[in-house]
């Protein structure tokens, strides 16, 4: 819970007015009640100022413990967090970049996270690396059906069954303009998100070359 930050600011102390102790009557232009309103004024200026000087140094003290402990729950739980089974729920921090090329649907069938802690999907022909997105997708996650699959059918018509998934190649011509809309929404949201891998192959289609500048090239696009 962050604290709200605010400034210190100290009150202005007013002066009040001082009457002689035997409770006569001067002129407040004599000499001996401007000396003696003098030095209690000095005394009263003296202890006040010590006081606002012990304030301001509690207040900055406080000030500074307060950044103190928002800085460690900024970063010291998040030390905390990496170093306790992170890597169990991110696979994708110790897996490298996977170099981009084209795969078949036998292929891709090989990265549904059980066989290899990779994971791949396919959306509008296009396949991702959605390995970072684990808990999503893995085989315990709640879209996990989609892991090594063509998701296209399953996301455009908001099904999670086996149904949506097809064992051939899915040209999705039978989906209607309001599916296909939503099919090409959900690629986007994918290149925003995941790495862009490559193109899923239709039946009988060659895969293409990468060079290594071509793939370097499209990963920084993403980053």
């Amino acid at each position: 819970m962050a604290a709200d930050d605010g400034d210190v600011k100290l009150g202005t102390l007013g002066s009040g007015s001082e009457s002689s102790s035997d409770g006569s009557s001067e002129s407040p232009g004599g000499a001996g009640a401007t000396a003696e309103g003098g030095g209690w004024a000095a005394a009263a200026l003296a202890l006040l100022t010590g006081g606002g000087e012990m304030l301001l140094n509690v207040a900055l003290v406080a000030l500074v413990l307060l950044g103190a402990y928002r800085l460690w729950l900024r970063w010291g739980r998040r030390g905390l967090g990496a170093g306790a089974g992170a890597g169990e729920e991110n696979p994708a921090g110790s897996l490298p970049r996977m170099k981009k090329r084209d795969f078949s649907l036998e292929q891709l069938r090989q990265y549904d996270g059980s066989r290899t802690p990779r994971i791949l999907l396919a959306v509008n022909g296009k396949v991702f690396d959605v390995t970072k997105g684990s808990k999503f997708y893995g085989p315990a996650g709640p879209y996990g059906i989609f892991a090594g699959r063509d998701a296209s059918r399953g996301l455009a018509t908001f099904c999670l069954d086996k149904d949506a998934l097809r064992d051939e190649y899915d040209d999705l011509s039978d989906l209607n303009a309001v599916q296909m809309e939503s099919v090409r929404e959900w690629e986007m949201q994918f290149k925003e998100k995941y790495d862009y891998v490559g193109r899923l192959l239709k039946p009988g289609e060659e895969p293409s070359e990468y060079t290594d500048e071509e793939d370097t090239k499209d990963h920084n696009k993403q980053d």
